[in-house]
């Protein structure tokens, strides 16, 4: 079974609730169609319904009307109780009841209180809003994990050489979000990235903190900085495997793993490689992909405190019907 198929198939037996901000646009609609059918999640679209039934006709979507459907605009059941949150979590900014009786028609406002106050399990949005305006609003109502205080973006790399990783798979983090974290913030991107590993690709991770560096081979502050951040993982998550300083053929190669670090049970077997920077990450991630031919399934939005994920504005119905597959496993991990 491919991937996909696992995530799909992992979603369908914790049947989560996941919100759809964006109700009326044509390929959210299509895919929440497609989820329904095949019961990968309950899917809650936000938009006037009316005008959501009237496009489910127009493109023959005849599971839609399974949907549950709220209007952000209406006086819904919990609207007051959904600005009552909202004034609390925010009072020492000063944020007004006015204020939030505006914001809570937001449709991006109104699916994060849905999921702090336990409605939805999760988020898909981004096909028409711009990263920033899906992720502000859950940072001020859902924030992150206890423990974690940055939000990074993983990727799940599937190689056509099965020699690496597990059987081909592997996880790459931070690839996406974080430009150059802390040694503090770099530890936690590592715990969150192994929490990913479990949770969406069913995998013990093994994880590698990668530098220039292996085992003190190279003396520098970035070094100093994965040295640090790797003992700092081991006493947040004592239970995770994970080594470092490591250079990335020691981390991956068994025989140089070996002679570089012996003794280490990653060297040689990880698959989670933790990059320093974000900008080595996203050029890692990049050549495995177009020099490889590997598969990139991501950006993996991990560290919020409920799966709240972020779609390209060029994304396809199946990237929707993916995502909401692999948020309804973030959920189901983080439950």
């Amino acid at each position: 079974m491919d991937l996909l198929s696992m995530i799909k198939d992992n979603a369908r037996k914790h049947f989560k609730k996941i919100v759809l901000p964006e109700g009326t646009e044509e390929r959210t609609l299509k895919a929440a169609n497609e989820l329904i059918e095949e019961s990968i999640a309950q899917i809650i679209l936000l938009g006037n319904k009316n005008e959501i039934l009237g496009l489910a006709n127009k493109y023959k979507l005849n599971s839609i009307v399974k949907a549950t459907i709220i209007d952000p605009i209406s006086a819904h059941e919990k609207k007051q109780h959904y600005i009552d949150m909202m004034v609390e979590i925010r009072k020492n900014k000063g944020l007004t009841r006015e204020e939030a009786s505006k914001l809570i028609e937001d449709p991006l406002y109104l699916s994060v209180l849905m999921i702090k106050n336990g409605d939805a399990d999760g988020e898909v949005s981004g096909a028409i809003h711009a990263t920033g305006d899906v992720l502000r609003p859950a940072f001020q109502y859902v924030k992150t994990m206890p423990g974690i205080s940055v939000v990074s973006g993983a990727f799940i790399m599937i190689l056509k050489d099965k020699e690496f990783g597990n059987d081909g798979m592997m996880i790459f983090a931070d690839c996406a979000v974080h430009p150059n974290p802390t040694e503090t913030e770099l530890a936690e991107i590592a715990v969150a990235t192994a929490h990913t590993t479990k949770a969406i690709a069913q995998m013990e991770p093994r994880v590698a903190m990668l530098s220039f560096s292996t085992k003190g081979s190279a003396k520098h502050e970035m070094v100093d900085k994965v040295v640090n951040a790797t003992r700092i993982a081991k006493e947040m998550a004592p239970d995770i495997k994970i080594d470092g300083e490591l250079q990335a053929d020691a981390a991956i190669i068994e025989a140089i793993g070996k002679k570089k670090a012996p003794g280490s049970e990653i060297a040689g077997k990880a698959n989670v490689l933790v990059f320093p920077t974000l900008e080595t990450g996203n050029i890692a991630y990049k050549l495995v992909q177009r020099l490889a031919h590997a598969e990139a399934v991501g950006p993996i939005l991990q560290g919020m405190a409920a799966p709240i994920n972020d779609l390209s504005r060029g994304c396809s119905v199946s990237d929707i019907v993916n995502l909401v597959a692999i948020t309804a496993n973030q959920a189901a991990g983080i439950k």
